[in-house]
């Protein structure tokens, strides 16, 4: 037999159901006290009606009366006779009845006039209680209401106390005492976390650097491009030394009340203080410690106030008082300079991009609670993500893992992670409808980028060329870098410009007409000549000159516009460099397909058949199966 579930009626948790519960306790409160504050009768008074009433007046038979409001109390000369139910009569001496006005002139002169004694009662007692409660119940409602407000703006602001704790801290203190994040736990960065090891011994075995007269640095400034795992190396800095870790969004100090950002940042500070050793870590630091003097209120802006009262704070620590603060920020050019100087932000650590050795470890932490397929080769993967950073190639993992749950798949595959990187570099596959001439048109114009790219040396080799819509693209030739590259040599670049005009050119070649398809390859290859001349210094008439142009320019705090360092005249002659490159890198591309006409239609037809090629199938297809392009370095 099923077993009943039992039911309880559980009260309402809503602040407005407490506050309607609170009031009709009151209203109850209220009736019951009037009902135990009547006065005791000692005799009993029988209701009758107002004529029998006026009757035993005409007959002079009421001795007294005691009028209250309406309500008039009596007692009768002689006993009167009253028929009760059930055809019973009983002597009735006292009795009560209501009159039809209130206090009638013309009654009172006729009872004086059959000699009857008056009493008059103000209409107080359980009146009076009411109009009390009907005095103080609007002031309740208000209280209440007012008290529902306050708890609600606490509860969105995060605080224990309402309105009164718009200037504590919002930094969340992470306990030590529970399982915590360290070095191990952190794939790659081993030059940060070298680093981060002095303040990790300092927080455990200070005497080791006082005795020596070592001060431990006040500040650590963490700079690296967002998604590199700056805010993971904070918490693990916090665990490896086993202290008290505050965090805190540079974001959270600034209120719409003046004045609360400069007293958070105290009040975070002084719990710190307390607390110590421990470490305060603010994340995106920009948001508060930009340069001072470009904001609209000048020095009365509030987000410049919070600055100064931070730079006071951390300025003002003893020497040997054991409170680190690390900052996290990817826009360090932003910062305030007093911010950066010696005795705050002492340290610089900057966390770039992961090689791909690091990414093979990161990649082996993310897919360590994941179901892989033999097949898969992280080192590979690793390889062939140049530029991706921990949180890419978290996501990359994830997606591998919604690629095959979609498909229904048991494992992941090496096609999963295939798909999941073409879907991050790429984008979304569409399923567009276009027609065969477009598809042409797409097909001629990657199998020119790859064409040319193959023939070319110094240039990064084929992934795949495919002209299934992706993302805003209707095609792309995916090329992946041997190794990561810190350097750029102007024959890796020229051919860059090559591979990126040669689409362009194989459209012109074949159907003797341009298309707007190769918009982004002319916006890519402009910005990339304009760099080479204007800030890499690779023009010859222009000079190793770094005028700054083609860098972007977004609002940085400082100026509104960026300054222009350089002439008319010199403006006229980078514009001419650029052109020259770009033109230069046309005609050669144009040179390369012109020869190997029979080649690109070979592409192309196959790229119109199979709709994706990857490298081996390029090269073979090229003539160049199992060998290698003459003169390629992958420098």
């Amino acid at each position: 037999m099923a077993e009943k579930k039992k039911f309880t009626l559980q009260p309402p948790k809503s602040p407005a159901w407490k506050l309607i519960a609170m009031l009709l306790a009151v209203g109850a409160f209220v009736y019951i006290y009037s009902e135990l504050a009547k006065p005791a009768d000692p005799f009993q008074h029988y209701k009758i009606t107002y004529s029998q009433f006026a009757e035993q007046l005409a007959a002079a038979n009421i001795k007294s009366v005691t009028m209250t409001g309406l309500k008039v109390e009596g007692e009768f000369r002689k006993p009167l006779e009253l028929a009760l139910p059930g055809d019973g009569r009983k002597q009735v001496a006292n009795f009560q009845t209501t009159l039809p006005v209130f206090q009638d002139s013309g009654l009172l002169k006729t009872l004086e006039g059959k000699g009857v004694a008056i009493e008059i009662e103000p209409a107080e007692g359980v009146s009076t209680i009411w109009q009390i409660a009907a005095a103080l119940i609007p002031w309740v409602v208000i209280i209440g209401v007012w008290v529902l407000i306050m708890r609600r703006t606490q509860q969105m602001q995060g605080g224990g106390a309402g309105l009164f704790s718009f200037g504590e801290s919002k930094a969340k203190l992470f306990d030590v005492k529970k399982p915590s994040i360290s070095f191990k736990d952190v794939a790659g960065l081993a030059n940060a976390k070298k680093e981060l090891e002095e303040t990790v011994e300092f927080l455990k075995n200070p005497e080791r650097f006082t005795r020596l007269g070592a001060k431990v640095p006040k500040g650590i400034l963490l700079i690296g491009p967002p998604g590199t795992g700056k805010t993971l190396l904070a918490r693990a800095t916090a665990g490896e030394a086993g202290v008290q870790f505050y965090s805190i969004s540079a974001s959270e100090f600034i209120e719409m009340f003046v004045g609360v950002g400069a007293s958070r940042v105290r009040d975070m500070f002084k719990n710190a203080r307390q607390s110590s050793p421990s470490i305060i870590f603010i994340d995106e630091i920009d948001s508060v410690g930009r340069t001072r003097g470009a904001g609209l209120g000048g020095g009365h802006d509030e987000r410049e106030q919070t600055l100064n009262q931070l730079l006071s704070e951390m300025d003002g620590f003893e020497p040997h008082e054991k409170v680190i603060v690390m900052a996290a920020t990817n826009r360090p050019d932003v910062l305030d300079a007093a911010l950066l100087r010696p005795g705050r932000f002492d340290r610089h650590i900057v966390i770039d991009r992961p090689g791909w050795k690091d990414r093979l470890a990161i990649l082996l932490v993310h897919t360590r609670e994941k179901r892989m397929a033999a097949e898969v080769n992280l080192e590979r993967i690793a390889q062939g993500t140049p530029g991706m950073t921990g949180a890419d190639l978290e996501n990359l993992a994830n997606e591998a893992a919604i690629s095959a749950s979609k498909k229904g798949k048991g494992m992941i595959d090496a096609a999963d992670f295939e798909e999941a990187r073409d879907r991050i570099l790429m984008g979304t596959q569409r399923e567009d409808t276009i027609t065969e001439f477009e598809k042409r048109i797409t097909a001629y114009h990657e199998a020119g980028h790859a064409l040319v790219s193959l023939e070319l040396p110094h240039t990064d080799p084929i992934h795949k060329v495919s002209i299934i819509p992706r993302g805003l693209a209707m095609g792309v030739t995916q090329f992946l870098p041997r190794e990561d590259r810190h350097y750029y040599p102007k024959s890796y670049l020229v051919n860059r410009l090559c591979v990126a005009l040669a689409g362009r050119a194989a459209e012109k070649l074949v159907f003797g007409d341009v298309s707007s398809g190769a918009q982004d390859d002319l916006k890519n290859a402009t910005a990339l000549a304009e760099r080479m001349v204007a800030q890499w210094g690779m023009s010859d008439a222009v000079g190793p000159v770094n005028f700054g142009r083609g860098e972007e320019h977004p609002f940085l705090g400082r100026e509104l516009a960026a300054p222009r360092r350089y002439s008319e005249d010199m403006a006229w002659l980078m514009d001419q460099e650029i052109r020259k490159l770009v033109l230069e890198a046309e005609t050669l591309s144009d040179e390369i397909l012109a020869k190997k006409r029979q080649t690109l239609e070979l592409l192309a037809e196959r790229l119109i058949k199979d709709e994706t090629l990857d490298r081996e199938e390029v090269e073979r297809i090229a003539g160049l199966a199992g060998g290698k392009v003459a003169g390629e370095t992958g420098i």
